[in-house]
């Protein structure tokens, strides 16, 4: 039983965890928009959502969690792999050497934020019906 919820939410927990990765990027992106010679970096987050999911079975590639009783269940807490990070081209180089475009690093910014609240929005609804499910009937 315990597996079966273990898979049902490592996608969940493997996603989360790239979307705060990539706020965390596009964050420092925005923060050094006068930086000169800074280059905007991001990072594929299809592409790195496959690799995490793929380096494990379960999506779960992290370390061992200490167990203090020998009746607790093992575990490992998740880990993301940190993701490849892309430069990004700009469409209109600035003279100081910065690649960051604000308007395109405030839409990416906005989107995943909304993206990474709907996942939890997801989430929330799952662990409501497996409760739900969990409940005796009254």
């Amino acid at each position: 039983m315990i597996d079966k919820l273990e898979g049902a939410f490592s996608f969940h927990q493997a996603a989360l965890g790239l979307r705060h990765q990539r706020h965390e990027v596009l964050a420092n992106n925005i923060a050094n928009a006068d930086t000169p010679n800074f280059k905007a970096r991001d990072f594929d987050f299809a592409a790195e959502l496959a690799r995490a999911v793929k380096t494990s079975p379960k999506g779960n590639s992290g370390s061992t969690l200490t167990l203090t009783s020998s009746r607790h269940i093992p575990g490992s807490a998740l880990q993301t792999p940190l993701p490849d990070l892309l430069y990004h081209t700009p469409d209109q180089p600035s003279m100081d050497g910065n690649t960051v475009e604000m308007e395109r690093e405030r839409v990416k910014f906005a989107d995943n934020a909304v993206r990474y609240q709907a996942s939890l929005t997801f989430l929330e609804s799952r662990i409501r019906g497996l409760k739900n499910a969990m409940q005796p009937e009254s």
